[in-house]
C-alpha cells in the first residue's frame, strides 16, 4: 500500500502552528498589527496565561529534504541561515510587506528576491524567534506547474 491510500484517511481540518513569545506584546503587535493577521479568538487566564489565534488564510505544510532547504537558502538568501522550521507567508506585495515588518521590529536577513520558481521571496528574523518569509507568486499555478522541477510527488516516477 502507498503511504498515501490508508482505507480511512484522517481528514486534517485546520493546521495551527503554536508558538511560545517571551515578549508577547511585542510578538502581538507584530504577527496581528503589522503583517495584519485577523484575530480569530482570545483567551486569558487568572494567572496571567494568555493566547491569542491569528488567521492566517490558507494552511500548507511544507517538507524539504536536506539538500533542497540548503538550495531555498541558496536561492533566498546567498547562505544557510533557516533552522528546522521556517513559517513562510503569503502576501500581495513582498517588497512593501518586508519594509512594513522591518519597521515593525523585524531584522531583514535577505531582501526580496526572484527565485527560480518565479516568486519574489524575502527572509526575516521575526519576533517570537521565528525565522519567516513573505513571498509574492509572479507566477499563476498553472504557469508554474510548466516550469522544470515542478511536479508532484504523489505523481511522480520514483519507485516505492
Amino acid at each position: 500500500m502507498i503511504a498515501n491510500e490508508h482505507p480511512d484517511p484522517i481528514v486534517v481540518r485546520q493546521l495551527r502552528l503554536v508558538v511560545e513569545a517571551e515578549d508577547y506584546e511585542a510578538a502581538l503587535a507584530f504577527y496581528r498589527d503589522a503583517l495584519g493577521l485577523p484575530e480569530q479568538a482570545a483567551f486569558s487566564s487568572g494567572d496571567g496565561a494568555r493566547v491569542v489565534i491569528l488567521e492566517a488564510g490558507r494552511a500548507t505544510l511544507e517538507i524539504a529534504n536536506p539538500a533542497q532547504k540548503r538550495m531555498i537558502d541558496e536561492v533566498e538568501v546567498g547562505r544557510p541561515v533557516a533552522p528546522k522550521i521556517r513559517v513562510a507567508f503569503e502576501v500581495d506585495d513582498a517588497r512593501a510587506a518586508s519594509e512594513r515588518l522591518v519597521s515593525a521590529g523585524a531584522e531583514q536577513v535577505a531582501p526580496p528576491t526572484t527565485t527560480p520558481w518565479q516568486s519574489l521571496n524575502a527572509r526575516l528574523n521575526a519576533p517570537a524567534g521565528l525565522h519567516i518569509t513573505v513571498f509574492q507568486e509572479l507566477l499563476s499555478k498553472e504557469d508554474r506547474i510548466e516550469l522544470d522541477g515542478f511536479s508532484t510527488e504523489q505523481h511522480s516516477e520514483n519507485p516505492s
